[in-house]
């Protein structure tokens, strides 16, 4: 019986860190290779974790809540038999994504759990964490001549020199001597804040300030619209519309038996209406590759819907709904929607999207100036369909009416481009019938 670490793998993305949330096993339970022992939420994503080892769980290294950088010990497993593991195991990436063709993606993560087999491509870094390592520049200090470079990640490094901390002064208390965030600061002699705690306040009494670390997915999101606000040049566009022809199908289409068990709602709609006038105006289906020099143009629509969570804003897509029906599309968003308010929304679904809706209607807001997802061209916000006067047949009547809000990269969309998507999609909900004249 020898004991085995298993350390904190690299969940992708090139990141350094991850919280563990949760523990789904504990100290003396017996584990099979592959179960699912804990649950680790990234910068984008909860993502569940497998043993790589058979045995019995001798030791856990942290606690729920934790923030561990990769390459840290986490568990301690008693297993049959090998050599006992003296450095934790090596740091894991996820395998790539779906090629641009629409292969299946496999979310298993390489280096423990069931072996991934065929994919055939090489692994690569995405264009967000290069950026973010572009963006984050290493302290440069060098350290005294004999003195070995304390072990240390950049953000701990990064960190140190924000804080006016020597590294080869502080001890590291982590695996192999690695200096932790926590050695850091306490060496710095400051004392983060943490949340307090009901039992410190009295009944009724409000508390005057409360701090929360920026981490996890508000920590992504904002370090991205931060991203793409101040590098894509936005123009925003708006167009109010009459609706209530949709609003009739819709109600056409839920007392229709052959849609039983369907969710198909104004957003479904929206959304078909999207992926047919991408069709006719294909510039608004692009990303601008700074790196490469070349604008790449989709001849597919990977449609991110914007979903508000408890743990953050996120973007998961559907991949390839340009293919999808109006009961194919009603079925990706309800799946689309649950997974993301369980918190269960893989990395692989908030990856390659290509266009993005963000419905704010549900809010009672009315229209907005959306923020480009990073790396697409356009987002289109669906405002509150309200019961209003409006100009009909000649005559004024009390209509559903609904705004459009369209921003857009004017690096790759022009005006008149960006106008003709927003004004098709606008007719296609004025008039469900003029869709047949558009494919």
């Amino acid at each position: 019986m020898v004991v085995k670490e298993f350390a904190m793998p690299d969940l992708g993305e090139g990141l350094t860190e991850s919280e563990l949330v949760s523990w789904n096993i504990a100290v003396g339970d017996t584990i099979e290779l592959n179960q699912v022992i804990a649950e680790v939420e990234t910068a984008k994503a909860l993502v569940q974790l497998p043993s790589p080892f058979a045995g019995k769980v001798s030791k856990l290294f942290v606690e729920p809540g934790t923030t561990v950088q990769v390459g840290a010990p986490i568990i301690a497993v008693e297993v049959e038999g090998g050599e006992p593991s003296a450095e934790p195991a090596p740091p894991s990436e996820s395998v790539e994504g779906q090629s641009q063709e629409g292969g299946e993606r496999n979310s298993v993560l390489v280096g423990y759990g069931p072996s991934v087999e065929g994919t055939g491509r090489p692994k690569r870094r995405s264009r967000a964490a290069a950026a973010a390592s572009a963006a984050t520049p290493e302290p440069t200090s060098v350290p005294e001549p004999g003195r070995e470079r304390p072990r240390s990640t950049p953000p701990v490094r990064k960190l140190a020199a924000d804080l006016g901390v020597d590294l080869t002064t502080v001890t590291g208390t982590g695996q192999d001597g690695l200096i932790t965030r926590e050695d850091v600061v306490a060496h710095s002699g400051r004392v983060e804040a943490s949340v307090p705690s009901a039992a410190q306040t009295r009944p009724g009494q409000r508390e005057r300030e409360v701090r929360t670390p920026i981490k996890g997915v508000r920590k992504h999101t904002a370090a991205a619209m931060v991203s793409s606000a101040f590098t894509a040049p936005h123009v925003s566009e708006f167009l109010t519309i009459d609706v209530t022809p949709t609003v009739e199908l819709l109600d056409s289409i839920k007392s229709n038996r052959a849609f039983s068990g369907h969710r198909i709602n104004i957003l479904t709609v929206v959304a078909k209406a999207v992926c047919i006038a991408i069709e006719r105006n294909p510039t608004v289906n692009s990303h601008w590759d700074d790196a490469a020099g070349e604008i790449v143009q989709f001849g597919y629509v990977n449609l991110g819907i914007a979903a508000a969570t408890p743990r953050g804003l996120i973007v998961p897509n559907i991949k390839d709904a340009d293919q999808l029906d109006l009961i194919g599309l009603a079925g990706a968003l309800t799946s689309l929607t649950e997974e993301a308010r369980a918190g269960t929304t893989s990395p692989a679904d908030l990856g390659g999207g290509t266009f993005s809706i963000t419905n704010i209607g549900v809010f009672g807001i009315d229209a907005g100036t959306p923020i480009l997802n990073p790396g697409e061209a356009a987002i289109l916000a669906m405002g509150a369909i309200r019961r209003q006067p409006w100009e009909h047949q000649g005559e004024v009547a009390l209509r559903s009416v609904m705004t459009l809000s369209l921003s857009f990269d004017h690096r790759l969309v022009d005006g008149e481009q960006g106008s003709r998507f927003l004004a098709d999609v606008g007719a296609i909900l004025s008039n469900p019938g003029m869709a047949l004249t558009m494919v």
